[in-house]
C-alpha cells in the first residue's frame, strides 16, 4: 500500500511538472511570436519612415535647386508639361513650313509646343531669336529655346529647339526639334557645337 501512494505521488508530481513546463514553453513560444511580430512591425515602420525622410529630402534637394536657378516649383511643372508636349510628338516628319501637328519644321515645332501652353511665339527662328530673354550656354534650364546657325560658322540663325535636360557644369545638355529626320532629342556635341548661336528663356519665373 505504501508503495503504491508512493507510486501515484510520483506520477501526481512528474504531471504536475509537466504541466508546468509545457505551460511555460508555449509561454514562450508565445512572447517569441509576439517579439518577432513586433519586431517586423517596427521594421516596417522604419522602412516607411526612412522613405519618407529620404523622400523629403528629395523634394527640398529638388525645390532648393528651382530657387536657386529662379525657377519657381509651378513654372518647373509648367515645363515639364511643354516637355511632354513635345515628346508625343517624337518621330513626326519634318516638312520645311509646317507648323503642326502632324508635321513640323523647326520653329514650327517650337512655336506649336509653346503654344499650347498659352506663349504665342513667332512660328520663324529668326524672330524667335528676339524673343524671351537672352541666356548664357552654362546658364541653360530645362524649357529654354537654342540656335543654331545651319552654316559651320557665322551667326545666322537657321534651327531652334527646346532644352530638355541641361548640365551647367560640364556644358552639356540636350534637346528636343524638329531636325530633317523628324522631330528628335538629341545631344549638344558633334555637329551642333560649332553651329550654337545662342539662347533664349521664355518662361522665367
Amino acid at each position: 500500500m505504501k508503495i503504491i501512494k508512493t507510486f501515484l505521488a510520483t506520477l501526481l508530481f512528474s504531471t504536475i511538472a509537466f504541466s508546468g513546463m509545457a505551460q511555460s514553453n508555449a509561454s514562450s513560444a508565445s512572447r517569441r511570436a509576439h517579439s518577432a511580430a513586433h519586431q517586423e512591425l517596427l521594421a516596417g515602420s522604419k522602412s516607411r519612415i526612412d522613405k519618407t525622410v529620404i523622400t523629403d529630402m528629395v523634394s527640398h534637394d529638388v525645390i532648393a535647386r528651382e530657387q536657386i536657378s529662379g525657377l519657381s516649383a509651378e513654372s518647373s511643372k509648367l515645363i515639364d508639361d511643354l516637355l511632354d508636349e513635345g515628346r508625343s510628338h517624337l518621330g513626326k516628319k519634318y516638312v520645311h513650313g509646317a507648323k503642326g501637328p502632324n508635321t513640323f519644321d523647326c520653329s514650327g515645332f517650337t512655336s506649336y509646343v509653346y503654344k499650347q501652353f498659352g506663349f504665342n511665339i513667332s512660328p520663324g527662328s529668326r524672330i524667335q531669336y528676339t524673343q524671351g530673354k537672352p541666356v548664357a550656354r552654362n546658364e541653360l534650364r530645362k524649357g529654354d529655346l537654342v540656335f543654331f546657325t545651319s552654316r559651320s560658322s557665322g551667326n545666322n540663325v537657321g534651327h531652334v529647339g527646346i532644352v530638355v535636360t541641361a548640365d551647367n557644369e560640364t556644358g552639356k545638355f540636350t534637346f528636343i526639334h524638329a531636325s530633317i529626320r523628324g522631330v528628335k532629342i538629341s545631344e549638344f556635341e558633334g555637329y551642333y557645337v560649332p553651329r550654337y548661336v545662342g539662347a533664349k528663356r521664355i518662361i522665367e519665373k
